[in-house]
């Protein structure tokens, strides 16, 4: 059970941790969805699909996100408790470095439980069903993502030229330049256009309009006008022979991989990569929360402020953060890394705890001397 004191303290963390979290969420949300908001404001898709990407998308940062905001929300509270006096109060009343960073360990559990929820089940959910929505918006929108007066490459060897759209939805002054077979690329142009989706892809219905064939065999050029003319877009192949991300397989998939993919090293690499990946990277929080803990608790009271202990604290907390992600890297490579993964926010605990334990005596220490 925590006393008055260390609830008053998890308290503080918890809400100045809620605060981050938002914040850094926020933050992303705004970088993410930019394409998101320019497909709904330009193209006219439903609001109900840019809320549900964007809602897909909070699983598959939140587990970097989460670290983050707990060692922001542990430095931001114990610095400010200092410069209030408080911690300085609370440590005259004899409460020593260990119950003073209680609360913050507990916390920083309680943040490895939620990661390893979102590394082991959430996050890989959101990352398939990110790839299914894009998927979906490709063949149901496919003329959202094409751009006036520029040629898109919707596909390999397919481009599209639109003038313009209007309100409707239909696009004028259409070019369509399929190389698709190359023995015979096949050049279309008419005066409008509209995009229908379809279950084996989405079409162009052209109207108006001419559909030109090069025989690269014979250097002959076929010419036929029409009034109507249907194109198969088919901007994706079907999802069924793609090879899913090693983020969108379940845990199931990475530990026991399908006999079908032997022979593929690097995705085997991959998957390898992220099992270990979403096994150690909760540790990451634990590791964190202790090194702000022994930057800011571990020395002796500074009126002049902590600034150089949360410069440090900060520092070593991105060489960490930049040491998991070059071993997370190299681990689809070389299978030798994987104990690292772990063993790197094991041991940067091991120094951190060190200075919490041994801080307080050295105190006493000097202060008994002093009296004496």
């Amino acid at each position: 059970m925590m006393t008055r004191l260390e609830r008053y303290l998890f308290r503080n963390l918890l809400v100045a941790t809620l605060y981050a979290i938002v914040g850094l969420t926020v933050t992303i949300w705004l970088t993410r969805s930019l394409r998101l908001i320019e497909i709904v404001v330009e193209a006219g898709a439903p609001l109900r699909l840019f809320l549900w990407l964007l809602f897909l998308s909070v699983p598959t940062f939140l587990g970097v996100v989460l670290p983050v905001a707990l060692v922001g929300a542990v430095l931001f509270t114990y610095n400010r408790l200092t410069m209030d006096s408080e911690l300085v109060v609370m440590r005259a009343a004899g409460v020593g470095p260990l119950r003073l960073a209680r609360p913050a360990l507990l916390l920083a559990v309680a943040v490895i439980g939620v990661s390893f929820v979102l590394n082991l089940w959430l996050t890989p959910a959101a990352h398939r069903e990110l790839v299914h929505m894009e998927y979906a918006v490709k063949n149901d929108y496919s003329q959202l993502f094409l751009r006036e007066g520029v040629f898109n490459d919707v596909a390999d060897r397919l481009s599209v030229y639109v003038r313009e759209r209007d309100r409707e939805g239909n696009l004028h002054g259409v070019l369509i330049h399929d190389a698709r077979v190359k023995e015979k690329a096949v050049t279309i142009m008419g005066e409008r256009a509209v995009m229908v989706p379809g279950e084996g892809g989405a079409r162009f219905v052209v109207f108006d309009g001419n559909r030109q064939e090069m025989d690269r065999a014979t250097k002959r050029l076929s010419e036929l006008y029409f009034e109507r003319y249907a194109v198969d877009i088919k901007l994706l192949s079907n999802t069924a022979m793609r090879w899913p991300d090693a983020r969108e397989r379940t845990m199931a998939e990475l530990f026991d991989p399908p006999a079908n993919l032997q022979g593929q090293d690097r995705l085997l690499g991959q998957m390898r990569s992220e099992l270990h990946h979403r096994l150690s990277s909760p540790l990451l929080s634990l590791a964190f929360t202790m090194v702000a803990l022994a930057c800011l608790l571990s020395g002796e009271f500074n009126r002049r402020g902590q600034g150089i202990r949360i410069a440090l604290a900060i520092g070593i907390v991105v060489l960490l953060q930049a040491v998991a992600v070059g071993f997370t890297s190299m681990a689809g490579r070389s299978g030798g890394i994987i104990p690292l993964m772990y063993l790197m926010p094991l041991l940067s605990i091991i120094p951190a705890a060190w200075a919490l334990v041994l801080g307080l005596p050295r105190r006493r220490r000097a202060v008994s001397s002093t009296a004496a």
